[in-house]
């Protein structure tokens, strides 16, 4: 067991950390998809609003529970109020159910970037490349196997030499690789037409169901409810302006979401028209581009740099969620890192195996209509997030009250600028937003709304 709990080095390795962990699979193929659903630039408009307001609160009051507490989640709630101790296993169990499938997509990730590497940009824009693949009861496993294992090693070596140290070298390549094919798109013939109908306001597809889209968005976008921001906020230095880190944190997912629809959206829109846009998720990501990348210049690079920074991102946001385990089972238990490592990876076995196999071998194992991956997704996601954050709000607007936190964000003297923003979205916006998105996504899940 370790003596002293781990921490980052500095502000500069938390923001690193906490930035790769929002930046993932979520921003990459979530925002494009639901941008483009949602009328573009009135998407993003809302999108960015709700990100300095709801992400905001969210965001700061995690981080902030973290530092204070100097917990992982599921010791954390507990210390703030002993009622709330059933909070802190909610919170612990959404990365417990969102890591084992996300290892299986993360492998779907890296089985691209070897197909790219190979120069088959040809076999991959074939009609039925990817569903040949991963209803193949082998091959979706072993890159899974290999996907989750290249993250518990990162997770063995530690906060910082770990996940600080490749979060501190991949995220400037990221940033890098996602301006630089973003720069490549804007070149490409029509691509003033992609642009236009990415970021121009189509204010017909307005609906509160803009707004519970981008709502939901923000939980992938900026890693919240799922008990990561407390975990990266126990390893931070009580000497960090937290204030100005939020603020960094904010600055880098917003942008890398924005360049990532910048990516995509014109891409897919100039060579597939608006109807290429109409499949979200992994049908975006390995049908959809694989024929975009077949019908452009210089196409099989610019997919396997493409599939390289959604491998960069996917791992970064996986060894996070990975982080928020492991951190609860050693605060609990009282375990060293390396015995907790070995249970996620007995937990990732124990779900992932389904999660992948549930779309070939297992398909007609449905839960309540949906395949193991889609369920663990629509659980996780949909349902437990929204109560992990509704909970978070009630616990620190109405219990402790946002003053306890407060103090703790301006322990260095350092000025709290959306202070009266912060207390006003705890304790009343945000509490009604999530009760919003709870309605809207179990509604769209049955049928009963389209989303």
């Amino acid at each position: 067991m370790e003596k002293k709990r781990s921490s980052f080095s500095g502000g500069l390795g938390f923001v690193f950390a906490a930035a790769g962990s929002a930046v993932g699979l979520g921003n990459l193929w979530r925002f494009p998809y639901l941008a483009a659903q949602y009328g573009g630039g009135i998407f993003i408009f809302v999108y960015l609003i709700l990100a300095v307001t709801f992400g905001f609160a969210l965001l700061t009051a995690e981080i902030a529970i973290g530092r204070k507490t100097g917990l992982s989640p599921v010791l954390a709630y507990e210390k703030l109020n002993k009622k709330f101790k059933f909070l802190g296993y909610l919170a612990t169990l959404v990365p417990i159910i969102i890591i084992p499938y996300y290892c299986v997509i993360g492998g779907w990730v890296t089985k691209y970037v070897t197909v790219y590497a190979q120069g088959l940009v040809h076999n991959a824009a074939n009609d039925s490349y990817f569903t040949d693949f991963i209803r193949n009861p082998i091959s979706p496993l072993i890159f899974f196997l290999i996907f989750m294992l290249l993250s518990v090693i990162v997770i063995m070596l530690g906060v910082e030499k770990g996940i600080e140290k490749l979060s501190k070298f991949l995220m400037p390549l990221l940033l890098v690789l996602t301006i630089g094919i973003s720069i490549y798109t804007l070149t490409l013939p029509n691509a003033a037409e992609g642009v236009a109908y990415y970021l121009v306001p189509d204010f017909s597809k307005f609906s509160i169901l803009t707004v519970a889209a981008a709502l939901g968005q923000l939980f992938f976008s900026m890693s919240i409810a799922m008990g990561i921001m407390i975990t990266y906020g126990s390893y931070t230095k009580k000497s960090v302006n937290l204030t100005k880190s939020v603020n960094q944190i904010e600055i880098f997912d917003t942008i890398v979401a924005l360049l990532a629809g910048l990516m995509v959206v014109p891409a897919v829109y100039i060579f597939s028209g608006e109807s290429g846009l109409s499949s979200g998720g992994p049908g975006l990501m390995f049908m959809t581009l694989p024929k975009v990348f077949d019908k452009m210049p210089a196409g099989n690079v610019i997919a396997l740099l493409f599939f390289i920074l959604v491998f960069f991102a996917a791992i970064t946001s996986a060894i996070s969620v990975m982080e928020a385990i492991v951190s609860s089972i050693m605060d609990k238990f009282r375990l060293s890192r390396k015995v907790a490592c070995l249970i996620v990876i007995g937990i990732c076995l124990l779900m992932g195996i389904p999660a992948s196999l549930g779309n070939g071998l297992w398909s007609s194992i449905q839960i309540l209509g949906m395949d193991f991956l889609t369920f663990f997704d629509y659980i996780s996601n949909s349902v437990l997030m929204p109560i992990v954050a509704l909970c978070t709000c009630i616990l620190v607007g109405w219990v402790i009250k946002p003053k306890t936190l407060t103090k703790e964000i301006t322990r260095n003297g350092e000025k709290f600028g959306r202070e009266k923003l912060f207390n006003v979205m705890i304790k009343y916006i945000a509490p009604v937003c999530l009760i919003m998105i709870l309605i809207s996504y179990t509604l769209a899940q049955f049928g009963i709304i389209k989303m």
